[in-house]
């Protein structure tokens, strides 16, 4: 299998990467969400080199995504809350702009209201979890990326494919990155990579169970 590492620190180090946030268009009407995003960029206000532009390139080519983030006050890192903000158009965004007329919210309202489809661009693709923490705050962060992730139709490749673990418990932060192994290399890290790897594989030979296939969800929404 070919790994392909999307550094989310970048937004952090390289002035013309960055993620810009999302609009909450589907807060209008769930057409109006664009599958990808349409957003940007916006000239206008000089909203160029959208990141985002080329992740979801990566995330439909991908067979498997593990995500990997510290805590931070409880939650993601600021540049991955980012980008699944903007994933939000993976439920049920809308594939064809021109049916909403670009951004016409009455157009929108219309087509939900006559019944939409509600897709799951990146359903059946596995993933796994791994969140590192040094007080508290890891174990919510992964449940809420496992939950958000079975949200929009990914599956999970079991139990040890999500992780989450305190690093350096109430240690000071200077001498913390000694214990950066605990999360790569051997142990239970290395192990979550070797639980997706498998599922993929299981996944590609038509092997992979998942019970809930074929069943609709009562409300999409």
């Amino acid at each position: 299998m070919q790994a392909d590492f999307l550094d989310m620190s970048l937004l952090t180090s390289e002035p013309r990467h960055r993620i810009y946030p999302c609009k909450a268009c589907v807060s209008t009407a769930q057409p109006l969400c664009h599958w990808p995003c349409s957003c940007y960029p916006n000239h206008a206000l000089n909203q160029v080199n959208d990141a985002m532009a080329g992740i979801y390139e990566r995330c439909v080519a991908a067979h498997a995504v593990i995500l990997v983030t510290p805590v931070n006050w409880y939650h993601t890192s600021s540049s991955m809350k980012l980008m699944i903000d903007r994933l939000v158009c993976a439920d049920g965004g809308n594939p064809d702009p021109t049916s909403t007329k670009g951004r016409t919210p009455p157009r929108a309202k219309e087509l939900e209201m006559k019944g939409w489809p509600y897709p799951k661009h990146l359903e059946g693709r596995v993933y796994g979890v791994a969140v590192h923490g040094d007080v508290a705050g890891y174990e919510e962060t992964r449940r809420a990326l496992s939950d958000w992730l079975d949200w929009i139709g990914m599956i999970d490749a079991g139990p040890m494919s999500r992780l989450d673990r305190a690093i350096g418990y109430y240690e000071p932060y200077a001498t913390s990155h000694r214990r950066s192994t605990a999360m790569s290399g051997a142990g239970r890290g290395a192990q979550c990579r070797a639980r997706v790897a498998n599922a993929v594989r299981e996944m590609r030979a038509g092997k992979l169970s998942q019970p809930d296939r074929g069943l609709k969800r009562p409300r999409p929404k």
